[in-house]
């Protein structure tokens, strides 16, 4: 047992140098000059934001780009989310307000959609900061004909509680799967919350049409259904400090379980071996590192040998992920890496659980059995 995890460890450690050095090939990479304006779209979805929204207004007006509109739509607010953005815009003609006829994000995206004008729609959420330059950072690849979706990066903003560095942190490690995925023409997943894509694409591939009653997955299946239809060249990540996007990282553990949970439940919604077999091996990665925990009782040596293996695993992971957080002009301590490499497993085990199960609430809505709106619904 204890020559498997060394070479566990090893091959671990190995692995995440490996992303390091794909993830800083392509930090290195140029982005083509800007060249003109295209007309974009800002889609945002709103649901039970209304303490968060003048400061996203006054986020949102720091923005350069001109030839902009940017798109509100209530996804069935519970709160005056629509009365205060109402008085905070105004007759600004640059600003629209939509309410939603559906239930959930994709929804409120799909009228978004339909309302727009813009030959580029970018989509976020209504918690995020942004650069004053993000769009024009953002839209650069579309200079390419060829390309029809660009992922942006997204982080949460940093406290100095563990439960902020620990999110930070988790999204790093997206970010870098993100990123090398992408560079490996097989891209994996991106975020709503910085995204980018042609109109004509999304009405190509039929936008949300197949799982539109999955509450989550907007960003991921429409970055699978473009891929399939145009080919992993047609998608770029776009690694940039202007092009990063920020947004607000859960209060509580259990508003950060129910919202994993409802990221990890989508993999039933693929329909796929290779997304159900990525889910369970993940659970199983997750375990073979809590069963590392049995060699304590190997033998007199057996704690020395744990925390060897542990040890590689947390400077492995303070390397790989420190690479991508400084990156973007984060420095958390050692401690936060300590910390979140210890706790990482039993917090992915948890969620896997919950992914399985799917009883969850998010926003105000219930979900049970399953995070598909057509199985229980919501409430």
């Amino acid at each position: 047992m204890l020559s498997f995890y060394l070479l566990w460890s090893l091959i671990y450690v190995l692995l995440l140098a490996y992303l390091k050095r794909v993830w800083v090939k392509t930090m290195g990479q140029s982005q083509p000059l800007y060249g003109f304006e295209f007309k974009v779209s800002l889609l945002i979805p709103i649901r039970n934001e209304a303490k968060r929204l003048p400061a996203l207004i006054l986020n949102l007006q720091k923005i350069q780009y001109q030839n902009l509109e940017i798109i509100f739509i209530d996804d069935q607010s519970e709160d005056d989310s629509v009365k205060v953005l109402r008085e905070l815009l105004g007759a600004n003609p640059f600003f629209r307000i939509y309410s939603s006829n559906g239930v959930g994000k994709k929804a409120a995206l799909q009228m978004g959609v339909s309302k727009a004008s813009g030959e580029i729609l970018v989509s976020t959420d209504a918690d995020c900061d942004f650069h004053p330059n993000w769009l024009q950072t953002l839209i650069r690849p579309f200079e390419n004909s060829t390309v029809q979706l660009v992922a942006g990066p997204v982080l949460v903003r940093s406290t100095n509680s563990f439960l902020a560095f620990f999110q930070l942190l988790d999204w790093a490690s997206i970010q870098l799967i993100t990123g090398v995925s992408f560079a490996r023409k097989s891209p994996l997943m991106c975020s709503g919350a910085n995204l980018a894509f042609r109109k004509q694409a999304f009405e190509a591939v039929q936008g949300y049409l197949g799982n539109e009653q999955w509450l989550s997955g907007d960003d991921e299946f429409l970055l699978k259904k473009i891929v399939h239809h145009y080919g992993p060249e047609s998608t770029k990540y776009l690694p940039s400090k202007k092009s990063l996007v920020l947004t607000e990282p859960e209060k509580t553990w259990r508003t950060l379980y129910n919202q994993r949970v409802r990221w990890a439940g989508k993999w039933k919604a693929h329909q796929s071996f290779t997304h159900a077999a990525s889910a369970f091996l993940i659970l199983v990665l997750q375990l073979i590192w809590l069963a590392s925990l049995s060699l304590i009782f190997w033998q007199s040596w057996g704690l020395m040998w744990v925390m060897l293996i542990w040890c590689l695993k947390v400077f492995a992971e303070f390397f790989a992920l420190g690479s991508v957080a400084r990156f973007f002009g984060f420095s958390p301590p050692f401690w936060a890496y300590l910390m979140t490499s210890l706790w990482h497993p039993w917090y992915a085990i948890f969620t896997g659980i919950g992914a399985f199960r799917g009883n969850y609430r998010w926003k105000g809505r219930r979900i049970q059995g399953n995070v598909n709106f057509g199985n229980h619904g919501n409430d």
